[in-house]
């Protein structure tokens, strides 16, 4: 029985877009998702307050103002949540293809884990000087939400890029 390791080298190897864009959509979704039910269930909050808070980014801080629900701020928030996954699943595919990441499951979870530690830390300890809203989100559930959020982005560009070959 041969022992193969792969090599995690830089390779000149394009991602998939198309592939990368899905993921970080999905990702985005079900990040969405586990902040609503977090928010709700556990918080007691409004379902509505993670909507205003990420809708403020581009409204302004006038968004915050209120946490009932609102067609317009749950369209920027979506809108703005949906564009920032995208964008998140373009650089994860950026750096798990020209490194070959994506050589195992496990190689690609790790990946996509620690690429979620690393937008948790620049979203809540470096972009909080832009909006300081989010500091107070800052902590464990918020940290492991953007763990799943990597993970996610990674495995499904993982799993699509293979369907697609």
């Amino acid at each position: 029985m041969e022992l193969h390791m792969h090599s995690h080298h830089w390779e000149q190897r394009m991602p998939d877009w198309t592939v990368a864009a899905v993921s970080g959509f999905a990702a985005g979704a079900v990040l969405m998702v586990l902040e609503l039910l977090w928010s709700t269930i556990i918080m007691g909050a409004s379902p509505w307050v993670m909507s205003h808070m990420i809708a403020a980014i581009v409204l302004g801080q006038d968004a915050l103002q209120s946490t009932d629900f609102s067609l317009e701020v749950v369209g920027v928030a979506l809108a703005t949540h949906y564009v920032l996954g995208i964008g998140l699943g373009l650089i994860l595919a950026a750096i798990i293809v020209p490194f070959r990441f994506d050589s195992s499951i496990g190689m690609v979870l790790l990946t996509g884990a620690v690429f979620g530690v690393l937008i948790y830390l620049f979203n809540f300890y470096g972009m909080v000087r832009f909006f300081t809203w989010f500091a107070e989100l800052r902590g464990w559930s918020t940290m492991l939400g953007h763990v799943i959020f990597g993970m996610v982005a990674a495995a499904m560009y993982w799993k699509l890029e293979q369907v697609k070959k």
